[in-house]
């Protein structure tokens, strides 16, 4: 649900978009923070936010960092 804001932010299209781990942090909603393999050696780190259920918002993409590997720890950004 992510993708395509992420998209919009780098300016680029990812041919591959698979989350290989992630992490979660309760705060006023839910953190998830999300290690995505984007093709070849690369992955990006995500952070989304999750509203609470009577908020009713859709997934938003909070922040990200891009440059990093299959073997880079995911940590809270």
């Amino acid at each position: 649900k992510v993708k395509a804001q992420l998209e919009e932010k780098e300016g680029k299209t990812f041919d591959v978009f698979t989350a290989v781990e992630f992490r979660t942090q309760l705060v006023a909603g839910t953190n998830y923070f999300i290690k995505v393999h984007v093709g070849n050696d690369e992955f990006m780190h995500l952070r989304v936010f999750k509203s609470l259920p009577h908020e009713n918002e859709q997934l938003s993409l909070h922040s990200y960092q891009g440059s990093k590997t299959k073997h880079d720890e995911l940590a809270y950004f």
